[in-house]
């Protein structure tokens, strides 16, 4: 009699014991989800929907279930808080052949980033640069290249740590809107900056 006691003991602490591994799908900020193969050797579960959850006891078996938002959100909160700030980019644009002079939209985005960076603990800016079709295609290299400085500097000259800024010229490779050759677009003559 005692070793069924023991025996069902035994079995009632493994059936509440927490589970090995769990694993949260969480929605991006618009909503969407993407997907997530859990596979233990022994069985595997692919979660594709908000808040699926898939655990994983020490046999290898995976339970898989729907979290409630709130409960994640609760249970979750230290680890969610670490999560990094989502990366965030802005376009700039500028005038025909110009590497300086830049539309007056900078003063806005320029503050845009300033507000944004205390959310990046290890600020990293991507400067790229582009132009349209017209001119040479090493022309439009050079070009790019040097709008991306000129931003750069623009940033360094408002308070950002030049070692967190990057700079790429990408000439004219990778139009906003495609264009013939020799074709002036104003959306294509823009420096992207993004931020993660």
């Amino acid at each position: 009699m005692g070793a069924v006691v023991i025996a069902i003991s035994l079995l009632l602490l493994a059936l509440n014991q927490p589970p090995l591994s769990k694993v949260v799908l969480l929605p991006d900020a618009d909503g969407r989800t993407g997907s997530v193969v859990v596979n233990t050797g022994r069985s595997e579960q692919i979660l594709s929907s908000a808040y699926g959850s898939a655990s994983v006891d020490r046999q290898g078996s995976i339970a898989t279930a729907t979290e409630q938002a709130s409960v994640v959100a609760k249970d979750y909160a230290q680890t969610l808080a670490a999560r990094p700030a989502p990366p965030l980019s802005v376009t700039l644009f500028f005038e025909f052949g110009s590497a300086v002079d830049i539309a007056p939209s900078f003063q806005p985005v320029l503050e845009q980033l300033r507000a944004a960076l205390p959310s990046y603990p290890a600020p990293e800016l991507m400067v790229i640069g582009h132009t349209d079709r017209v001119g040479t295609l090493e022309s439009n290299d050079a070009l790019s290249l040097q709008r991306a400085q000129t931003v750069r500097d623009l940033l360094i000259q408002a308070g950002i740590p030049a070692a967190s800024i990057e700079v790429a010229g990408r000439g004219e490779r990778e139009p906003m809107v495609p264009t013939a050759d020799e074709v002036p677009e104003t959306k294509n003559r823009r420096v992207e900056i993004n931020l993660r």
